[in-house]
């Protein structure tokens, strides 16, 4: 792949770009949507898989769970990894090989007798950290791409074809799995997606060598205006939580953690409206492809909005999210699937827009860390909501919902404040 060491002022997203960078922005997509369908089709079934093949509710529960916290959290390490060494292609391009290699080798768990489970355990795991790795370097090239005004509708385009392959990859191994009687096959079959995900990286690599090449950090090189200043690349742990980084992006990290907090998960909303009986358990997907559809839409549209008359579009998350628990746990089945509508469009934005503000507040040269950063923030948020929302919501729905309110209210006016100040 061949990095070569470019400084922060030629590093421009049309430096030496065969590709424009709107076609590069939409190919990076494509691989997304590759990617989703490979690992958002194996979480669809990974509990399962894993108890056919002899493992307890316990080992399901730790596998899943340490998994899901690899992938945020070794974003610490792999965001600064990236900016001291500049290789964010390469860190991508090991990230994605790691989805496309492990989601497929899990097909062959179920012939290796009693070391399946802790095969198909070390895969799972694999893959996560596969995750962990690629995301921050990923971001960070996104955004290298699209500077210069259109960071919120290249996040919201990738978000888009991301969430495509979240809606289909869970589809394929449903099908597959109908077909066949067992799981096993559906992961053989993700190996074609997986496969074509690293050809278009490949393609990416010939035609947009400005992604393939080394960001090496000159700090005698002045920002522009639109561009925050360059600080010295840290190490150690201070830098890895990104205590350099501006006052402004921690605020924004922890007005985002509370909006996430207050969103609660799709699991915890489908387990009430099927309990309630509003929804057979069969239609749970779905509801849930109702949600990815209104993401996908918002993504597109806010980070639009985003680029035209900036980030005071975010404003509306906390107002979106405050009004979810009173539709969502509702006794009819209208506002039920209206407030799962809004759970999509509050999860598009949370999930791309977000992003843009990131790319626009922390300087280039450390933009794989705040990302690494940012979502470590937004996963404790995540965590801490899933456990208040779980506890709450079969008996004290209410409460939950003055819970989410309040947290909401301190994220709307940590956002208002962070958002009218400027660089």
């Amino acid at each position: 792949m061949g990095d070569q060491p470019l400084t922060s002022a030629t590093a421009g997203p049309s430096a030496g770009t065969g590709w424009s960078p709107w076609r590069t922005v939409v190919a990076f997509g494509l691989v997304s949507l590759l990617a989703d369908m490979v690992y958002e089709g194996m979480r669809s079934v990974a509990g399962p898989y894993l108890g056919t093949l002899g493992a307890s509710a316990v080992v399901v529960g730790l596998v899943t769970g340490a998994g899901e916290a690899m992938a945020l959290l070794l974003r610490l390490g792999t965001g600064p990894w990236a900016d001291r060494s500049g290789r964010h292609w390469r860190l991508t391009v090991v990230g994605y090989a790691l989805t496309a290699v492990c989601v497929p080798l899990l097909a062959l768990a179920p012939a290796l007798g009693t070391a399946g489970v802790a095969v198909a355990a070390a895969l799972i795991l694999a893959e996560r950290a596969g995750k962990a790795i690629r995301s921050p370097a990923k971001s960070a090239l996104l955004a290298r791409v699209a500077a210069g005004g259109s960071l919120g509708r290249a996040f919201g385009v990738h978000k888009a074809l991301d969430q495509v392959g979240a809606f289909a990859g869970p589809l394929v191994v449903a099908g597959v799995a109908a077909l066949t009687g067992v799981l096993w096959p559906g992961f053989a079959v993700l190996a074609v997606p997986g496969a074509l995900s690293l050809l278009v990286l490949a393609q990416l690599a010939r035609r947009a060598p400005v992604l393939t090449a080394a960001v090496v950090p000159d700090e005698s090189v002045v920002a522009t205006a639109s561009e925050p200043t360059n600080p010295p690349v840290r190490r150690g742990l201070g830098a890895a939580l990104g205590v350099d980084l501006p006052a402004r992006f921690h605020v924004f990290s922890a007005a985002a953690a509370l909006a996430t907090a207050g969103l609660m998960t799709f699991g915890i909303i489908s387990f009430r409206f099927v309990e309630t009986g509003l929804v057979p358990l069969a239609a749970a997907p779905v509801v849930y492809a109702l949600a990815m559809a209104t993401a996908a839409v918002a993504a597109l549209g806010t980070g639009v909005v985003f680029d035209r008359w900036g980030p005071r579009v975010l404003l509306v998350v906390p107002v979106l999210v405050a009004v979810l628990p009173p539709l969502v746990f509702a006794d009819r089945l209208a506002p039920v699937l209206a407030g799962v509508a809004l759970w999509g469009v509050a999860t598009g934005i949370l999930d791309s827009t977000v992003k843009a503000q990131v790319a626009a507040v922390v300087p280039g040269s450390r933009r794989a860390t705040g990302y690494g950063v940012f979502a470590a923030v937004q996963g404790l948020g995540a965590i801490a909501g899933g456990v208040v929302a779980g506890a709450l919501v079969t008996d004290h729905a209410t409460v939950l919902a003055v819970v989410v309110a309040l947290a909401q209210v301190a994220a709307l006016v940590l956002l208002a404040g962070v958002l009218r100040t400027r660089r």
